[in-house]
């Protein structure tokens, strides 16, 4: 009787001795997890996904953007775009741009931030008030197709204004989509080539001296950080004729464009209706300000 009773005693042992194995291991697991240092929040707020990484920008604002007339362009964009001029003609027709008609002409937009694909901006000038124009984009692969970007037929806008069109924002969505590039594109290059796209002539920098009038001061483009991720890029075109104009562009923490605003910049000494708390130039540091949704980097 005895040897059953201390053979019980062994089958028990053997029984609960993987249970007693496995809690401590789990116990000695949760000492480690416990005993390695956590996170901050400070630490985590770092951490938002930033489609353009501050301090990346190497090209100077001079560089950032050319526009080429038809005789200075290599000559492997121009069969490029004798090859697309089909298609252009098709989706100009589709959009009303009357391009069967009257004489176009074109310059190439050259656009270090979007390189696989040809820019070019065509323009029908009948005279003053009748004056059409778009871009066309053309991808230097077989990955995508051409688009186009309406502007302005016969001296209006088409829908809305160009700048700030959801039309243009998709189509700019979409050709930055096709890109597939590896290297993260620089902010203000990519700003300048919306710009571009959308009509324009961006020129950033200092005063220059012109025919018509002396151009006034304009701060150098600027990328705000938000907390939650993404970046929000502004720069003053100094180049427009009636005066300086502003840019905003939103983006979301892919780097996908969600909103676009072209206005009048504020004059000079003049007070900025849109103020962005916590700006540090440099790179993006937290803000002291609970309140405070954005950092800003110059």
């Amino acid at each position: 009787m005895e040897r059953f009773n201390t053979l019980s005693v062994i089958l028990a042992f053997a029984v609960i001795a993987p249970f007693c194995a496995a809690f401590h291991a789990q116990e000695a697991q949760t000492d480690q997890n416990t005993s390695a240092p956590q996170p901050s929040h400070v630490r985590k707020a770092d951490r938002r996904p930033m489609p353009f990484p501050p301090g990346s920008e190497t090209m100077a604002t001079s560089e950032a953007l050319e526009f080429r007339a038809y005789d200075q362009m290599a000559p492997q964009d121009r069969d490029l775009a004798a090859d697309a001029e089909s298609a252009i003609a098709e989706r100009a027709g589709i959009a009303g741009l009357e391009f069967n008609q009257g004489k176009w002409s074109y310059q190439q937009i050259v656009c270090p931030a979007l390189p696989g694909h040809l820019f070019l901006q065509f323009t029908r000038n009948n005279g003053k008030g009748d004056v059409s124009v778009f871009s066309a984009s053309i991808p230097r692969s077989g990955d995508g197709r051409v688009r186009i970007v309406p502007i302005l037929r016969r001296g209006y806008s088409l829908f809305s204004p160009a700048p700030i069109n959801a039309l243009t924002i998709s189509a700019f969505n979409r050709i930055r989509a096709e890109e597939h590039v590896s290297e993260t594109p620089e902010w203000l290059a990519t700003g300048m080539c919306y710009a571009a796209l959308a009509g324009a002539h961006p020129q950033i920098g200092p005063p220059e001296e012109t025919d018509i009038k002396k151009l006034p001061a304009a701060p150098t483009g600027r990328e705000v950080i938000p907390l939650r991720g993404g970046a929000i890029i502004r720069f003053t075109d100094v180049a427009s004729i009636l005066r300086p104009m502003q840019w905003t562009m939103t983006f979301n923490s892919k780097g996908k464009l969600l909103r676009a605003t072209h206005s009048a910049a504020p004059k000079s000494g003049g007070k900025v209706a849109e103020r962005t708390p916590a700006e540090a130039q440099g790179k993006p540091v937290q803000t002291a300000d609970p309140s405070a949704k954005a950092i800003l980097i110059k």
